[in-house]
């Protein structure tokens, strides 16, 4: 009898630094985007910014394009440091799926 030995390739990842705390609301906050261009986010981004606006007095949101933009950018420590230097409440990371 042969005897087969599966790998499960999905594996588990151990969190070792959970998301940020969520804000308690986004008015008067400052909030930028990163997107990886995916799925539309040229036509999402800019709606979801102005719906923001529309529904939190005081908000201020940077325009989808204020950071780089794509799978191979928005991961780099030079993204990272142009967020922190923006000095936004919160960052939206998303595709517009």
């Amino acid at each position: 009898m042969v005897k087969l030995e599966f790998h499960d390739p999905s594996g588990t990842l151990k969190v070792t630094q959970p998301h940020a705390p969520r804000l308690a609301s986004l008015a008067g906050k400052r909030i930028g985007f990163v997107s990886n261009e995916q799925w539309q986010a040229y036509r999402m981004l800019p709606l979801l910014k102005e719906m923001l606006e529309e529904d939190f007095p005081g908000i201020e949101v940077l325009p989808p394009d204020a950071y780089p933009q794509g799978n191979a950018l928005i991961g780099t420590e030079e993204t990272a440091a142009l967020v922190k230097k923006s000095a936004v409440d919160a960052v939206i990371v998303g595709n517009a799926a």
